[in-house]
């Protein structure tokens, strides 16, 4: 739908009122007006038409979200005027999508009706900010744009209207950025989750959703949050996604990328291990994308979050009751009826309930080369916590049968860890040997070694090899799949130089 479609009015055409604005707002009382398409489609015949004044690219603004723009005393109560003459003149509804482009013609419009009329003065640099903060809210997340527009955030996190925390680095900082009150919060959490059919009202008061560039939203509003809506936003980098990107990140070795490389194209079953925010679902992408084009994988998520690159992918998403309670798809149903879809890889966003005993259960039934994601400090306590979900069913398998089937079904562990200075790596990759008794058998191939800080804070460390060579070594030679034997040799060289400190923001 067009701009012109949306307006109540129709407007007059040229020379006439301004569409949507009262007619005691000429639109020919306004000297600057030609320099605006008008919304009719017709250009002013006063003055050559000239182009919109764009607001500044965001690569080129202050990425210090601590300092904010200088504003005139009544920044504030123009911007509300405005925004409510786009909101009664503009007909949007909280999915509808609507170009920036049409948005801004329209702000540049009423602002400067706005302006002449109560004789307001206003410097260009100042209205664009103020077009381009009202874009923002028409069309966009209003004050959390700039943030999710910062390619050096990783997490965004809002404790209600007038708290907003940025991560950064590894390190969380809190910024200037706030909402004008708990009403504004909510809408623009409202946008968002319409956009991917959740809701969230009182009866709802937490959701889980993704925006459009694939990042985690997640919401919890009053009654549950006293002190105001609350937003955390894992951001998805665009850059991510393959080994390459995390050995360039120093998350790990050549002679580590190699191992896993061989590992999924000897279809193995993995599991990725780590705490919140360790990289886990960066490590399954990019592990994901080693997967050869010509196999049907599965995806099984909560909130869709993978970007598989590979043509012949199923992407499933659980789906939360309805307001009746009812309706409720979980990742274990989705899981059993993915084993019907004839898949020759099942990826599991992540394990954190019942549904880890069918993902057992798959790998053991001739679904090789499967991967998930849980939520664990190291491979041994990973195993611990397979055990402890898969007895969340209804009817639990006793504790060593179900030891027994990790020991059958997963191949390899690989741990990934944030450290003490914010960086992400690949602390350990293990490989599950067997049992001995009671007890599931692994041996380390890999380890991330801390020596200590230095006098920046830096982690000073390094990966070695323990000289253990896995025993799917034997299973890539059979495969024609080269790996090397000299890349699990041992090192014990001592530490490396310490990394270079991260420049001061």
């Amino acid at each position: 739908m067009s701009l012109r479609d949306r307006l109540k009015k129709p407007g007059a055409g040229p020379g006439g009122p301004l569409p949507g604005l009262p007619p005691n707002m000429p639109a020919q009382d306004t000297p600057t007006s030609s320099n605006y398409p008008n919304l009719n489609g017709n250009q002013a015949s006063s003055a050559p038409a000239q182009p919109v004044v764009q607001v500044q690219p965001v690569a080129n603004r202050e990425t210090n979200h601590n300092v904010q723009p200088k504003k005139g005393d009544r920044f504030e109560e123009v911007k509300t005027k405005v925004h409510t003459m786009l909101v009664e003149n503009l007909n949007i509804s909280p999915t509808d999508e609507i170009g920036k482009d049409e948005v801004t013609i329209a702000a540049h419009q009423f602002l400067e009706k706005l302006l002449n009329s109560e004789k307001i003065p206003m410097g260009t640099s100042e209205r664009n900010i103020l077009v381009q903060e009202l874009v923002e809210e028409v069309v966009g997340l209003g004050p959390l744009e700039p943030l999710l527009r910062d390619p050096i955030i990783s997490e965004i996190m809002v404790n209600g209207p007038k708290n907003v925390y940025i991560e950064r680095n590894g390190k969380i900082q809190k910024t200037n950025v706030v909402f004008k009150d708990n009403a504004h919060l909510m809408h623009i959490i409202e946008r968002i989750v319409s956009a991917v059919g959740r809701r969230v009202d009182e009866k709802t008061p937490m959701v889980d959703a993704r925006l459009k560039d694939g990042s985690r939203f997640n919401a919890i509003i009053p009654p549950l949050a006293l002190d105001g809506a609350s937003i955390s936003i894992r951001k998805f980098k665009a850059d991510a996604g393959t080994l390459e990107k995390l050995l360039g990140w120093g998350s790990m070795t050549p002679a580590m990328s190699k191992t896993l490389e061989a590992a999924v194209r000897c279809h193995l079953n993995i599991i990725i291990s780590g705490g919140t925010g360790s990289g886990k679902t960066t490590m399954l992408n990019s592990l994901s994308a080693l997967i050869a084009p010509d196999e049907r994988i599965i995806t099984i998520e909560d909130s869709a979050e993978l970007q598989l690159k590979q043509e012949h992918v199923v992407r499933l998403e659980t789906r939360p009751p309805n307001i009746e309670g009812e309706g409720q798809i979980t990742a274990r149903q989705l899981l059993i009826n993915s084993l019907r879809m004839r898949p020759d890889r099942i990826v599991v966003g992540e394990c954190r309930g019942p549904e880890t005993l069918e993902m057992l259960q798959a790998m053991n039934t001739g679904h090789d080369g499967s991967l998930t994601t849980l939520h664990s400090n190291t491979p041994r306590d990973a195993i611990s916590r397979i055990v402890t979900m898969c007895m969340m069913n209804d009817n639990p398998l006793p504790e060593k049968t179900i030891r027994q089937q990790i020991a059958s079904a997963v191949n390899l562990i690989v741990q990934v860890s944030r450290l003490m200075d914010g960086q992400r790596k690949t602390t350990s990759i293990a490989e599950i040997t067997g049992m001995e008794g009671d007890i599931v058998t692994m041996q380390e191939i890999f380890k991330f070694e801390q020596y200590g800080l230095d006098d920046n804070g830096r982690v000073i460390g390094k990966h070695v090899a323990t000289g253990v060579r896995p025993r799917f070594a034997e299973i890539c030679k059979a495969k024609g799949i080269d790996l090397p034997s000299d890349i699990f040799d041992k090192d014990e060289s001592g530490p490396s130089t310490p990394p270079p400190p991260i420049p001061k923001l």
